[in-house]
């Protein structure tokens, strides 16, 4: 049996050979975030639906990151960069620098499921994002500790109190805006597609009546924005301090609608690898769908939502995550005449 030491030796001499050798051109990257176990074969994650639907023909050893590249004749690669804000930004930045592959002109469609606020979709939504922003550049003080006119305990960076920016300094790599035109295309191509719902999906969203009308509504199309923080938060008052947040760093051009762990370092990663033009930041898409809410449902304990199974499992989020981001891959590598030069508007 071949030892992992040797493995890695062998794969770092093929990404050594390969660097004299043409780098293969990549249309489009599919970034997924997680996977249960094995890349096929057992219950699917993000990764694995990929990996079985999408004819890849091609798998490479990937020694930087934590799972194989998978890529096919047409320039469609996927890859998994395993959950957390870390993981995403390592993985992206070993992607990008890897002689192998020429991602100069390549589309990053991100695509994975998250925790939606109910005031904007309901459960098996998907949001194509405009910003994305970082919720961990924080300080943070233990609610039971705050103010008595704190209404949460998360302060920006500098600043003396909740929701503003006054007196404070700040880190550059806080919010990204994507490109409106594309993200407008990616949604006018998915917008009527219907998505895949649930019996125990279509019970739980009733219980946000009638506070919440959005929650509980069949799953949809939308655009709304990305929130990343290497921390699950839940609950309502969070909920409220991340629709602050959003726009606080955005000048108000951004809303809340999706949480998640990973798109802040995966946007840091490529604005960081575009300085070299390695990649385009102007063609990168992110979209994420709900498998649970940001928030229990009006008068039920956060303590309990926020380990509570997902209902259906999450599955039709993961489900709705493959169906709409595929159909813009696919729409991406037929138009590859015109979108290889320009973006589709």
């Amino acid at each position: 049996m071949i030892s992992r030491r040797t493995l890695s030796l062998f794969s770092s001499l093929v990404v050594a050979m390969t660097a004299w050798a043409e780098p293969l051109p990549i249309k489009v990257v599919v970034v997924s975030m997680f996977e249960i176990g094995e890349d096929t074969g057992d219950v699917p994650g993000e990764f694995q639906r990929w990996v079985e639907r999408g004819e890849f023909t091609h798998q490479l050893e990937f020694s930087l990151g934590l799972h194989d590249i998978y890529h096919r004749n047409d320039g469609v690669m996927v890859i998994c960069t395993a959950g957390g804000v870390t993981n995403a930004t390592a993985t992206i930045m070993a992607l990008g620098q890897d002689p192998r592959f020429d991602l100069s002109r390549a589309y990053w469609v991100i695509a994975g499921i998250a925790g939606a606020d109910p005031e904007d979709c309901s459960l098996g939504s998907a949001a194509w994002a405009e910003w994305v922003v970082d919720g961990d550049l924080a300080y943070e003080i233990d609610g039971r500790e705050i103010p008595e006119d704190w209404e949460y305990g998360f302060i920006a960076l500098g600043a003396e109190k909740p929701n503003t920016l006054d007196n404070g300094w700040t880190v550059e790599t806080i919010a990204y805006e994507l490109n409106p035109k594309l993200v407008g295309w990616a949604y006018g191509l998915t917008k009527d597609l219907e998505l895949p719902d649930h019996p125990e999906m279509a019970e739980f969203r009733q219980q946000f009546l009638p506070e919440f009308p959005n929650a509980a509504q069949p799953p949809f199309v939308l655009i709304g924005d990305s929130l990343g923080s290497s921390t699950y938060w839940h609950g309502a008052l969070l909920n409220h301090w991340a629709n602050d947040w959003m726009k606080l760093h955005t000048d108000g051009a951004a809303n809340f609608v999706m949480s998640n762990m990973e798109d802040n370092g995966t946007l840091t990663a490529l604005h960081r690898l575009a300085r070299t033009d390695l990649v385009d930041p102007q063609r990168v898409l992110v979209l994420r769908t709900a498998s649970n809410y940001s928030m229990p449902p009006p008068g039920k304990d956060a303590g309990w939502s926020t380990t509570a199974p997902y209902p259906a499992n999450g599955y039709p989020a993961g489900e709705s995550a493959y169906l709409v981001a595929n159909t813009v891959v696919e729409a991406l590598v037929t138009g590859w005449n015109k979108y290889g030069e320009t973006p589709p508007e």
